[in-house]
């Protein structure tokens, strides 16, 4: 893998890990096309971690609060939520890395976001105004706080996130999905999901510690090239950094915009690769 490879996964991982798109569909997209066929799966886990540190930074305020106050509802969810997801990767392991060397199932995963964001659009909020606009997103029920968050909302997001290890189901539109259909309230739906990706993010690096471990000795041999040290940091760093940028811009969205329009994006590329799978073959 070359340093420029490297440096474009980084970027694409920084923007598409907080938009509802799918970071992990995007890079096992780009190795198809860019024809990459190093074991790569250690290398989306460090360049994720990239982008953890630009949710740490953006959240770190909600962060401080937990660990002042570890003993609070808020700890107990996210513990909830992660559950299935730590269920469904060491169960399905072996599923989850085939998936990630073939973008066999990327078609179908893209489409599959694009259900979640649509449908929980639509029960999140019913009213509009003249013209079909939104009415500042708002149904007659009132969203409910944090602090009407229960222990069943919890576990139906974890359990969305379980079924994002799919690449191509994008993790934060599935869990703010989860959310939305749960009625809470929009801006603690983004920061919730993006609390959750904490966990998660730091599951799969110890998973692959080893691997990541021979990166930093030398490198992973594969059949047809190595991924060294200099091209993991500078798709860490710059999955940071745009990240950083990425996760602020998705909070103000969700906070004030329907999510339908990545749904457009995500239900047209879905059919795009599908295209391309079964028909045209100019990539797969």
């Amino acid at each position: 893998m070359s340093v420029w490879e490297a440096l474009i996964l980084g970027v694409v991982q920084g923007i598409t890990e907080f938009l509802p798109v799918s970071s992990s569909g995007h890079l096992v997209l780009l190795d198809t096309i860019l024809g990459i066929r190093e074991p790569t799966l250690a290398f989306h886990t460090a360049i994720h971690m990239g982008t953890l540190a630009a949710v740490v930074s953006v959240l770190r305020r909600d962060i401080w609060n937990l660990i002042r106050n570890i003993a609070q509802p808020l700890t107990l969810y996210l513990i909830i939520g992660t559950i299935p997801t730590v269920i469904a990767a060491l169960l399905f392991m072996d599923l989850i890395e085939q998936a990630f060397a073939s973008a066999a199932p990327l078609g179908f995963a893209f489409l599959v976001t694009s259900a979640l964001l649509v449908v929980s659009d639509k029960l999140y909020h019913r009213n509009e105004k003249p013209g079909g606009l939104p009415a500042k997103l708002a149904s007659p029920a009132q969203p409910r706080l944090q602090s009407e968050m229960n222990w069943v909302d919890a576990l139906v997001i974890g359990v969305f996130q379980a079924v994002a290890i799919v690449p191509g189901i994008s993790r934060s539109g599935a869990t703010i999905s989860a959310a939305l259909s749960r009625r809470l309230d929009r801006d603690f739906s983004a920061r919730f999901s993006f609390l959750l990706s904490i966990p998660a993010i730091l599951g799969a690096t110890v998973l692959h510690l080893r691997e990541l471990g021979e990166i930093a000795r030398g490198g992973i041999m594969a059949a047809e090239g190595t991924i060294g040290l200099l091209p993991l940091l500078v798709g860490t760093v710059s999955a940071g950094v745009v990240g950083f940028f990425a996760v602020r811009f998705t909070i103000k969205i969700v906070r004030e915009r329907s999510l339908a329009g990545f749904a457009v994006y995500t239900g047209a590329l879905g059919i795009l690769v599908l295209t391309d799978q079964f028909i045209t073959n100019f990539v797969f």
